[in-house]
């Protein structure tokens, strides 16, 4: 039996490489088109039940209060600023955010620019209303499915963004 090296086992089972334009992926609505706050979907993982997506956060506008479960956050602000009403802390272009699993907040964008953000996310987003119930949850599959329903719905082209 031949072996082959660690390069070319590695080769056979890899899984090819992708550069994905974010140009060519529309802002999807997030909740509703009145909210003013959309996201870019980057890259749905099936298998850990993760996603990447930019956000967009009109000025002015934010989250409702939620918790992640399952799973760290982490986020790298782009453009504007905003921040968690639970913290005292203001990310930046440049800020670099990371999140704990189970961690509660409320996200706003108090300035007057909209706020872009990179975020990679895995669980589940869980909404409260105020009296701390939970009213909506979030993940993967509900992302992936506001995707492809936002695209087939516009005639835009779906890109592959699953693995």
């Amino acid at each position: 039996m031949q072996t082959i090296d660690l390069i070319q086992f590695t080769e056979k089972f890899n899984l090819p490489d992708q550069a994905i334009d974010v140009n060519d992926i529309p802002w999807v609505p997030t909740h509703g088109e009145e909210d003013g706050v959309w996201f870019k979907p980057i890259r749905f993982d099936l298998t850990t039940g993760s996603w990447i997506h930019i956000s967009k956060f009109e000025a002015k506008k934010g989250n409702a209060r939620h918790r992640h479960t399952g799973g760290t956050v982490l986020a790298y602000t782009l453009q504007g600023s905003w921040r968690y009403l639970e913290r005292d802390w203001i990310a930046k272009p440049g800020t670099l955010v990371y999140e704990p699993p189970g961690d509660v907040h409320t996200l706003v964008v108090d300035g007057e620019e909209d706020m872009i953000t990179l975020f990679y996310l895995s669980g589940v987003i869980e909404y409260f209303d105020e009296a701390g119930n939970v009213v909506k949850q979030d993940d993967v599959f509900y992302r992936m499915k506001k995707y492809y329903d936002y695209c087939e719905q516009n005639n835009i082209s779906i890109k592959n963004l699953i693995y």
